[in-house]
């Protein structure tokens, strides 16, 4: 098995530990390359108690409604993140864009 020559001990524990706060943070592993290093991680969707929002809603008269508005917009979606060690032995992490 080959070695990349930009993976050191410091950048796969930095990439390790990154991964571990991740699935603390409710996001399974979908995908995971040791060799190159990478990992696609995901968060599934959060169901929103539209019942309760709406008691709030109206007892903040309306006020509620934008924050009510954006957590519907913001978990709903599923989240995809993709985890990996650059050419130059740094970890990254960005946000994977799906249909």
């Amino acid at each position: 098995m080959k070695s990349n020559p930009y993976i050191n001990e410091e950048s796969l524990q930095k990439f390790s530990s990154i991964i571990a706060n991740r699935i603390h943070h409710g996001f399974t592993i979908i995908e995971k390359n040791d060799t190159l290093p990478f990992a696609v991680l995901s968060k599934g969707r959060k169901e929103v108690d539209h019942g309760f929002n709406f008691l709030i809603c109206c007892m903040t008269l309306g006020v509620w409604s934008v924050g009510w508005i954006y957590l519907t917009y913001v978990s709903s979606k599923e989240k995809n993140i993709v985890i990996a060690i650059d050419e130059d032995g740094n970890t990254f992490e960005e946000k994977c864009y799906s249909e």
